[in-house]
């Protein structure tokens, strides 16, 4: 999916290593991920993990990006996916956090199985829904990368040595 590889670059600018880097690469996922919990009411929501990460580097939680009601339960189920599989890049990128930092938000992985039974579900959902709900879920997973890209653009990466 090209929506996820441009959000993979635009973040691949942010360090991870330091606090300042770290520290707007969490207020930009902040910024997309407020509202996209608050549409999509996920199974164990990920904002107060990443509001405690924040709070512990010094930083308010930021503004939430505006973002449209979804039009419709394939459209939320879309944006879910996106969400839920951030979970699994989220655990490659907690390695990368330097010494020191907090790193609740990025190791919140899935429970054992839970990536498989969310996926599960996405498929009896999408099976009773027919190619058009399946369009539907195609344009909410494209609305989240288009918000967390939006995030990125919007905080202002420290440049890393």
């Amino acid at each position: 999916m090209e929506s996820h590889q441009r959000v993979d670059d635009l973040f691949s600018h942010f360090s991870l290593n330091d606090r300042p880097g770290y520290a707007a690469f969490l207020k930009a996922h902040a910024r997309a991920l407020a509202p996209l919990e608050r549409m999509t009411r996920p199974d164990a929501p990920r904002l107060p993990l990443l509001t405690r990460d924040l709070a512990a580097l010094g930083e308010p939680q930021p503004a939430p990006l505006a973002a449209p009601a979804p039009p419709s339960d394939a459209y939320r189920w879309g944006l879910r996916y996106t969400l839920e599989g951030s979970r699994l890049g989220g655990a490659m990128l907690a390695r990368r956090v330097g010494p020191g930092l907090p790193r609740a938000y990025l190791s919140a992985v899935h429970e054992k199985g839970g990536w498989a039974d969310f996926q599960r579900r996405l498929d009896e959902a999408a099976a009773d829904g027919g190619q058009p709900w399946i369009g539907d879920a195609i344009r909410g997973a494209e609305a989240a990368f288009d918000l967390f890209a939006a995030a990125a653009r919007g905080e202002v990466a420290p440049v890393h040595g």
